[in-house]
């Protein structure tokens, strides 16, 4: 993906685990980080949500155990510069800053980009 597309909008799912016994604490971030970033002109979408059931990998490999509890993010905002300008976002920062030592993983949030398909 490129963020010289001005037209098309950009989608996408951030996933993250929160350590054990950070649960309440990455929610309430969620929470405020909802409220800053639905107030973007350019944000379409942002639910945050918990995994319910274990992933399909849990069943695959009877040696896998959970770290946490996984937290999925979709976002959509209305085109590239939109997206730009929510990066550029101080509430982000602050967001991801608070974030990292309350999730598994180093070096942050998950992010994977989506095409539409219909």
């Amino acid at each position: 993906m490129t963020l010289t597309e001005t037209s098309t909008a950009v989608e996408l799912v951030a996933e993250f685990t929160a350590l054990p016994g950070c649960e309440d604490e990455v929610e309430r971030l969620l929470r405020d980080l909802t409220i800053a970033v639905r107030a973007e002109p350019g944000c379409l979408v942002f639910d945050a949500y918990v995994l319910t059931d274990p992933p399909a990998v849990a069943e695959a490999d009877p040696a896998w155990t959970a770290v946490g509890t996984r937290f999925v993010v979709v976002e959509a905002y209305r085109n590239a510069a939109a997206f730009a300008e929510h990066l550029a976002q101080p509430h982000g920062a602050v967001f991801n800053a608070a974030l990292g030592p309350l999730i598994a993983e180093a070096n942050g949030s998950e992010l994977r980009f989506l095409r539409r398909v219909v």
